[in-house]
């Protein structure tokens, strides 16, 4: 079941404007019904509240029902909460430079890197790596070097371990 707030809204002004509290055994809050109905809606003060608030009221109602009917379900039944909420908007990511990229892989891999491995770190192509790399080797922020495999790496000193593993003279 699910409650409706113009009928709430309704129950509560052929309920003395809210004194009688027909509106809070609408929404299944009994207690407080028989409550506002012997203390005449907390000296009107009560009725004045639930008239501001009766549409959230309506709407936590509406969330505890779509709860103990999903309780209640058997297996294979379906239920759908009718709550409406915000999705946090976030702002979207800036794609990173691909510089930057080189930088913080050449960083992590002791100052050591080949084209394939910007590609995996980034959103950039092994082209636009390999450009990019020997455009900053050719402005001479990092070296070009050849592993005895036959692989060109780019090594940045300032973020090297060693020279071991590669091929004198390059």
């Amino acid at each position: 079941m699910y409650y409706s707030t113009a009928v709430a809204y309704l129950l509560w002004a052929l309920g003395g404007f809210g004194v009688l509290g027909l509106h809070r055994f609408y929404l299944r809050k009994v207690p407080t019904g028989f409550l506002w109905m012997f203390s005449g809606g907390l000296a009107g003060i009560g009725a004045i509240y639930d008239f501001l608030t009766l549409s959230g009221q309506v709407r936590e109602a509406n969330i505890r029902a779509g709860y103990r009917e999903a309780l209640d379900m058997r297996p294979r039944d379906r239920i759908i909460i009718r709550e409406r909420y915000a999705e946090p908007e976030f702002a979207p990511r800036a794609k990173e430079s691909i510089e930057k990229s080189i930088l913080r892989t050449a960083k992590k891999n002791g100052g050591l890197v080949t084209p394939g491995e910007i590609a995996i770190e980034s959103d950039y192509s092994t082209d636009d790596a390999r450009a990019a790399l020997e455009k900053l080797a050719g402005k001479g922020f990092c070296e070009m070097r050849v592993r005895p495999s036959g692989v060109i790496v780019f090594r940045f000193p300032e973020f090297a371990r060693g020279d071991e593993g590669f091929e004198p003279g390059l």
